[in-house]
């Protein structure tokens, strides 16, 4: 494996003459005309603060693995790619930057809804049923232990924050912000989506616990958007040597959060540096996750 050198770190983009329409957690975004540009940078948040340390490849992994979901997955719900590749016209100064790690999208209305999937008990659903016995409301059975598979997948949507944590709502809250029917809509693809890539990905060697999705409408469509099952939207454990009882290895950015709650951070700004080691062995991680789920490596992809 390759490893990029340093000045392929892009942690923040800058693009002129193009409009600049808002820096994310992870993604630039800027206007093109009736499209939208967002790039993923090589920007980590973790616990809801963005870290000062960059994790080399982060961007490509998520917009490549992002492609390939989105595009294996479209029967279910469309997406909001147009594009990912051949940046013409206002881009084409910018092409080299963009390449593998940008998506020119249709815009939609967002829906101010995190759609969270869970199929493990884990992170914060472990806590929650250790103190009520459900998970964001949601009963569970007694004596379920940790990274437990529950008996069925369930959906715990929560708020979207720009910045700060997201809030976990109830199914009724949903229903509240954007009517039942688009709720149940919001669920039922939800749910799907996850079941599908799931078995996919098991077949593969990785277990998907738990995952979030966001959704737009452009008129009355429904248009899945944003990300696609990337290792910062989800937790991916390796199927073999999975063990219930304890926290799992993974292939995601939960190998960044075991080590900031060792390193004895507050989880409140501003994030230490991540060491060498760890800024290594999270790259891999990605990089590995999208080798298994796609079945070539990234670099193969660019």
């Amino acid at each position: 494996m390759q490893t990029p050198q340093l000045n392929s770190v892009i942690r923040e983009t800058n693009f002129p003459g193009l409009v600049l329409r808002g820096r994310g957690k992870v993604r630039d975004i800027y206007e093109v005309g009736d499209q939208l540009l967002i790039v993923a940078t090589d920007r980590l948040s973790a616990f809801d603060v963005v870290l000062p340390t960059p994790i080399p490849d982060k961007g490509r992994v998520l917009t490549q693995l992002s492609l390939f979901w989105f595009e294996k997955l479209r029967g279910i719900v469309p997406h909001h790619v147009v594009t990912a590749k051949n940046f013409d016209g206002p881009l084409a100064p910018f092409a080299q930057d963009l390449a593998g790690r940008a998506m020119l999208v249709r815009k939609t209305n967002p829906i101010q809804v995190e759609c969270v999937v869970r199929g493990y008990l884990v992170g914060s659903g472990w806590k929650d049923y250790q103190k009520t016995g459900a998970v964001c409301g949601i009963p569970l059975p007694k004596g379920l232990r940790e990274s437990d598979k529950l008996p069925a997948p369930i959906f715990t949507p929560s708020t979207k924050a720009t910045s700060g944590h997201d809030e976990n709502i109830s199914f009724e809250e949903v229903c509240k912000l954007t009517g039942r029917a688009l709720a149940e809509r919001l669920r039922d693809v939800s749910m799907e989506i996850y079941l599908r890539a799931s078995e996919y990905a098991a077949e593969r060697g990785i277990i998907i616990a738990d995952t979030k999705f966001e959704f737009g409408l452009d008129g009355e469509e429904l248009v899945w958007i944003d990300e696609a099952l990337t290792p910062d939207s989800s937790r991916f454990w390796p199927a073999a040597g999975y063990e219930p009882g304890r926290a799992q290895p993974s292939f995601d950015k939960q190998f960044v959060r075991d080590y900031l709650e060792r390193c004895g951070w507050s989880k409140q700004p501003p994030a230490p540096e991540l060491p060498a080691d760890v800024v290594a062995g999270t790259q891999g991680k990605y990089r590995e996750a999208y080798r298994r789920l796609v079945g070539r490596d990234l670099d193969e992809a660019i």
